[in-house]
């Protein structure tokens, strides 16, 4: 009997991979949702040609496609086929909670920004597991995974992937800058809790710099599951099944029935759910009716707008640039915090001119090119904290199969994030940022899409929980291999820690 792979995100690819390396036969189901054939069309018309020999109407045009979708969806190349509508999961009145669920071929990393870090020693104290248990996991996934970056004072932080090897995306010119004076000013950030480096994507080492990032890489060079997808159909051991839609299970001790939306059951020797967070506990909820709630743990983040001091020496809305987040700032501080606050600093892109001008050139008839001009001098800090500081949402299952979520907020965000905004503020002052935190703010829960932990490894005592192997409630067939088996959800990227875990997993299972 084969292994069932419920899902082909980050945490399903990095599984089936594990799997098929130990020459086991793997079928991977998803809901198979993929990118119209027209936008497709729109896509390669766009890539057919280089960035420079775009004119300003096509990456108008293109940029215009991503607007115009449902409140909280987020878009690529001009589609919503990656990500369900609130009302797809959530019973009607549930939209407060921004956590969506996907059915595309890749999950939702159709949609993500690319950043990738591992775990901190510092994040994982307490865990059943540590950095060296996922030490080869990581270096297994980046055999896949295409990852930029270099060596630099994040290393101190991350030992357990060092750049070494890696090449860095070229930095936009405003963050070129930023990092020359965050290195000139490396020992006073330190003496702060911060440590700066620059990010580190999954994308190609070939990318165009074209800009468009955001709205989707026409020669789709940021990395996506998909991609995985697609190399894992060439091993005679990998069977794809799109559009078969788990939607409950049962298991005995010879093996695995999975229930599809369909109507049909299919039968394994293991099952491995990887469904993404949300999908993952409604499939948990209607299976197991002993099981009454999940509580989701939350990363609660939010954005501190910075205006640079510095002459740049051309306009940062031309030439060659990424628009994906350009340098990470972690913040240690115990007085605050036992955890990492981890913060992405993002540079020009056409998102800022537009929002400003959204929200405030109604206020100022006519005040367009005055925040166009600002817009150019922006760059903004996202700041993210762990789970321990951030709201929580119980899930329930309704009758109508979709899910109930109650958002437990926690009184300790927002003075968190209020110390974290005056701190790391304080580190982009040195380095020639005029911060602007009174217009700082957090973002509603569920919105940072970093979330899981709702069946901690290694046990709890105020919930389910899983085993080292992710299986749930003491079941021997099933393992979850998702970020619901997470024991807290740190403040730094998540989904290179996720696959890592999924790997590791893979690799261990009997």
């Amino acid at each position: 009997m084969d292994h069932i792979v419920i899902g082909s995100g980050p945490a399903g690819v990095a599984t089936a991979t594990a799997l098929l390396a130990r020459g086991q036969s793997v079928t991977m189901l998803d809901g198979g949702q993929v990118l119209e054939p027209s936008r497709a069309a729109a896509r390669d018309r766009l890539a057919a040609r280089a960035s420079v020999e775009w004119t300003e109407p096509d990456r108008k045009d293109w940029q215009a496609a991503q607007s115009g979708g449902a409140s909280g969806q987020v878009r690529r190349f001009g589609s919503d086929f990656a990500m369900e509508p609130a009302s797809g999961t959530f019973a009607e009145g549930q939209e407060r909670f921004l956590l969506r669920a996907s059915l595309a071929v890749g999950g939702l990393s159709n949609l993500w920004g690319a950043a990738v870090l591992p775990y901190a020693d510092l994040d994982m104290a307490g865990w059943p597991i540590n950095g060296s248990d996922l030490r080869p996991h990581y270096r297994a996934v980046a055999d896949f995974l295409p990852m930029s970056g270099r060596q630099d004072d994040l290393a101190n932080l991350f030992q357990v992937l060092p750049m070494a090897g890696f090449a860095p995306l070229p930095p936009s010119p405003q963050a070129e800058q930023l990092m020359a004076r965050f290195a000139h000013k490396s020992a006073r950030l330190t003496a702060m809790g911060l440590t700066a480096g620059q990010a580190r994507q999954a994308v190609a080492p070939d990318c165009r710099q074209c800009g468009q990032c955001l709205h989707g890489c026409p020669w789709g060079l940021i990395w996506s599951a998909e991609k995985q997808v697609a190399q894992l159909k060439a091993n005679p051991c990998f069977t794809h099944r799109p559009g078969a839609l788990v939607i409950g299970f049962a298991e005995d001790a010879d093996g695995i029935t999975l229930h599809l939306a369909s109507g049909e059951s299919l039968r394994g020797a293991r099952a491995y759910l990887a469904a993404g967070v949300l999908g993952t506990a409604r499939i948990l909820l209607s299976s197991l009716p002993a099981l009454p709630a999940l509580t989701v743990k939350d990363s609660a983040h939010g954005f501190l707008p910075a205006l640079h001091r510095w002459h740049s020496p051309r306009r940062p809305d031309r030439g060659r640039f990424h628009t994906l987040p350009q340098a990470f700032l972690e913040l240690a501080a115990p007085d605050l915090s036992p955890h990492l606050i981890h913060s992405q600093l993002y540079s020009w892109n056409d998102h800022f001119e537009r929002d400003l001008i959204a929200r405030y050139g109604r206020r100022l008839p006519g005040s367009a090119p005055l925040w166009r001009a600002l817009a150019r001098r922006l760059i903004v800090s996202q700041i993210f904290l762990h789970s321990d500081h951030s709201a929580r949402a119980r899930l329930t299952l309704t009758v109508d199969g979709r899910l109930k979520a109650d958002v437990q907020h926690n009184r300790a965000t927002a003075p968190l994030f209020a110390s974290a905004v005056r701190r790391i503020g304080s580190g982009l002052k040195l380095a020639g940022l005029t911060p602007l935190p009174f217009v700082a703010h957090l973002n509603p829960a569920g919105s940072s899409f970093h979330a899981g932990a709702s069946l901690p490894m290694g046990g709890t005592a105020d919930g389910p929980s899983s085993d080292l192997l992710g299986r749930p409630l003491g079941m021997s067939r099933l393992h979850i291999t998702d970020a619901s088996v997470l024991p807290a959800i740190p403040a730094t990227t998540i989904t290179l820690a996720v696959m890592a875990n999924a790997h590791r997993i893979g690799s261990l299972v009997p």
